[in-house]
C-alpha cells in the first residue's frame, strides 16, 4: 500500500500525495454513470484543480466547471472539452473573456443576465440560471448550504421570472454538500414542484455538485433514476459537476512530528498546518482520518495535533496511537486531494507543501514543488 511505502522512504514534508489507481477507480465509477444514463460529468475545479492530471481526468468525464476567470483558462487549457461556469457575479472587464472560453455561462440572477444576455446570444453559446428551491437537507454545515436563510445563490422562486426566458436554454441548482442520492431526489421534487414551468421549455437542467458518488455507501441506482426522470420527463440533457467524488479517498497530506509539548494532554508540534494546508478542518469543520490512529483514548497514547503557526486555534484534532510520537515520526492524513491544493495558504511565511503523484505504476514523483519565492511573489 502507498501509505506504508511512505514510512520506508524520506520524503520532504509537508507534502501532498495523489493516488493515481485511486483516482482513476473515481473516474470509472462516474464514466460508469454515464454510460449508463447519458448524463455529462464535469469536474468541478473549486475542489480539485491539479492540472498535472486533467489529461488523464478528461479521458473519463465530459468537461470542467468553473467558478471564475482562471478556472475557466485553466479547463479550457488543460482538459479542452466542454467548459461550464457559474459566478454570483460577472466583472465587467472578464465577462468577454469568459464567454470565449465557456460553452455555458450560468447566471445567479436576471439583473446579471440582462446585462450579459446579449453578448452571450451573440457568441452562440447557452445560457443559464442557477434557482435556489430553499429546500435544505444539511445539517450543521450552514457555511456550506446554499439553501440557508439569507443566502445569497440561486434565484428563488417568487424572483424567478418565467415569462422572460429569451435565450435561457437550461437551469442549474447546487443544494448538496458530502450526500447521498436521497437528498438529490428529495430536492428534485422541490425542483419540479416550484418550477415546472419553464423545465418544460428549458435544453438541459444541471444537478449541481455535493454528490458523494464514489463513497462506498453512495446509492448510484437512486442517482440514475433521478437522471433518467430528467430526461425521459422533460427530455432535458443532465449534467453533474461533482468535485470530491472524484478525487474522493485519492490523496495524503504527509507531515513530520517536530516537538513534543504538554498541556492537558501531550501535544505533539507538526511541520503541517490546518489552517494553511487543511483549512475545510478548520471551516466545516471536521477531523482527518490519520493512518493508523484512533479516536482519542481509544489507544495506548492520545496526542492533540497541532501546527508551528502562531494562530492559537490551528490544532488539527486528537489522536490515540498504539506506540508514543517521537521527534521526526511520519504521520500521513488521508483524503487530502480534495479542498486542499486549491485552498492553501502562506500564513506566518508556512511553506506551500509539495505535490506529488503516487502513479500507477508503483512510482513516487514530483508534480510541483514550492520555496521563498512562491511565498514572495503572494504578498
Amino acid at each position: 500500500m502507498i501509505k506504508d511505502i511512505i514510512y520506508n522512504i524520506d520524503i520532504k514534508t509537508p507534502c501532498y500525495i495523489i493516488d493515481e489507481d485511486r483516482l482513476i477507480k473515481n473516474l470509472e465509477i462516474l464514466n460508469g454513470v454515464q454510460k449508463r444514463t447519458g448524463v455529462k460529468i464535469l469536474l468541478a475545479q473549486k475542489a480539485f484543480s491539479c492540472y498535472h492530471l486533467y489529461k488523464l481526468i478528461g479521458q473519463y468525464l465530459s468537461g470542467t466547471a468553473c467558478s471564475g476567470l482562471y478556472e475557466a483558462k485553466l479547463g479550457k487549457e488543460y482538459m479542452g472539452k466542454e467548459n461550464h461556469i457559474f459566478s454570483a457575479a460577472y466583472r465587467e472587464d472578464e465577462i468577454d473573456e469568459i464567454i470565449s472560453l465557456c460553452d455555458h455561462i450560468i447566471y445567479n440572477s436576471f439583473s446579471q443576465l440582462d446585462k450579459y444576455r446579449s453578448r452571450v446570444l451573440n457568441s452562440r453559446k447557452k445560457i443559464g440560471l442557477r434557482i435556489n428551491p430553499e429546500f435544505s437537507t444539511q445539517k450543521g454545515h450552514e457555511i456550506y448550504d446554499p439553501c440557508s436563510p439569507k443566502s445569497r445563490l440561486g434565484i428563488t422562486e417568487k424572483n424567478f421570472r418565467h415569462n422572460d426566458l429569451n435565450g435561457v436554454s437550461g437551469i442549474h441548482f447546487h443544494t448538496l454538500c458530502e450526500q447521498n442520492s436521497d437528498d438529490l431526489k428529495a430536492t428534485l421534487d422541490v425542483v419540479e414542484e416550484r418550477f415546472v414551468k419553464s423545465l418544460k421549455n428549458l435544453e438541459w437542467i444541471n444537478f449541481g455538485g455535493g454528490h458523494h458518488i464514489t463513497r462506498k455507501d453512495y446509492d448510484i441506482s437512486t442517482l440514475e433514476r433521478c437522471i433518467r426522470r430528467m430526461q425521459e420527463k422533460y427530455n432535458l440533457k443532465v449534467y453533474l459537476e461533482p468535485g470530491e467524488a472524484i478525487a474522493l479517498n485519492a490523496g495524503y497530506l504527509v507531515t513530520k512530528v517536530l516537538d513534543i509539548t504538554e498541556n492537558d494532554i501531550p501535544i505533539a508540534i507538526l511541520d503541517t498546518s490546518a489552517a494553511c494546508h487543511m483549512p475545510d478542518v478548520l471551516e466545516m469543520p471536521y477531523r482527518p482520518p490519520l493512518y493508523g490512529s484512533g479516536m482519542p483514548n481509544e489507544k495506548k497514547y492520545t496526542y492533540r495535533l497541532g501546527s508551528q503557526t502562531c494562530l492559537a486555534g490551528d490544532v488539527i484534532g486528537e489522536y490515540s496511537f498504539d506506540e508514543p510520537l517521537n521527534l521526526g515520526d511520519t504521520l500521513v492524513f488521508e483524503d487530502m486531494a480534495i479542498y486542499t491544493m486549491v485552498k492553501n495558504n502562506t500564513f506566518n511565511g508556512m511553506p506551500l507543501p509539495e505535490i506529488m503523484l503516487y502513479d500507477k505504476s508503483g512510482n513516487l514523483k514530483t508534480l510541483k514543488s514550492f520555496d521563498y519565492e512562491d511565498f514572495k511573489r503572494r504578498l
